[in-house]
């Protein structure tokens, strides 16, 4: 079946929803009765919180002419499907529309252990930059666009601008948890790699998997030191 839960951005804490042209596809109904039925039962259906309604562009009109739908949360579907009849059809979409929303809150729900588990090692990446004899002020936004790159393929200005977040948001809140997992693992790394003393360029072909020659220090060997020569 295809994918019946959304969210309005990248943000954790958004609220997943379907919409009433979704519900009526997929129970074979006519978008408008389904809509009547809306607000039919608005006030019960408000009783989960304020359904959103918007004007969205009808592909299938000649001229394309504008449609008004309805976003509804998961009580909110779950009721306005109790009030049509019980058919194989609705019975199964009902069960689907569940796990999609039970998916998208656990998916939710990881973002957010991630996000937790960000913050103390995140404090480490900001002790190991100021620490860093390379610092300077622009040397945090280079090391988390260099993640934020490894991870996505994009840097945190392009990734917001694709998953419609504000510009203010925090980058580790608009990852999914696959990408927080993989962020953490990276920002490890080059917290080891800062800590060694490591120049940025050199940091970033270790990120990027690039051959990277290490010089080192040479220190002066006292002479009575070393092994006599006869």
């Amino acid at each position: 079946m295809s994918k019946l839960v959304f969210v309005n951005s990248a943000l954790v804490n958004e609220v997943p929803y379907t919409t009433s042209n979704i519900i009526a596809r997929q129970m074979k109904l006519n978008e408008r009765t389904v809509m009547h039925r809306i607000n039919q039962y608005k006030d019960r259906l408000e009783h989960f919180g304020n359904i959103e309604f918007c004007t969205i562009i009808d592909q299938n009109s000649q001229g394309g002419r504008p449609k008004k739908v309805a976003h509804l949360n998961e009580q909110q579907a779950t009721l306005l499907i109790t009030f049509f009849k019980n058919t194989k059809t609705v019975a199964d979409f009902k069960e689907e529309l569940v796990k999609q929303f039970y998916d998208m809150e656990h998916e939710l729900t990881r973002r957010q252990v991630y996000k937790d588990l960000e913050k103390p090692v995140r404090r480490s990446l900001t002790d190991a930059i100021k620490e860093w004899p390379n610092n300077n002020k622009w040397s945090y936004k280079l090391f988390t666009d260099l993640i934020c790159k490894a991870v996505t393929g994009m840097n945190t200005k392009q990734l917001k601008q694709s998953r419609k977040v504000n510009k203010n948001a925090t980058g580790t809140e608009i990852y999914t948890s696959d990408e927080l997992a993989k962020y953490q693992q990276i920002e490890t790394k080059i917290i080891t790699l800062i800590d060694l003393g490591m120049t940025y360029e050199d940091i970033k072909a270790v990120i990027n998997n690039q051959t990277v020659t290490i010089k080192l220090v040479k220190k002066d060997v006292k002479k009575d030191l070393l092994p006599s020569q006869k």
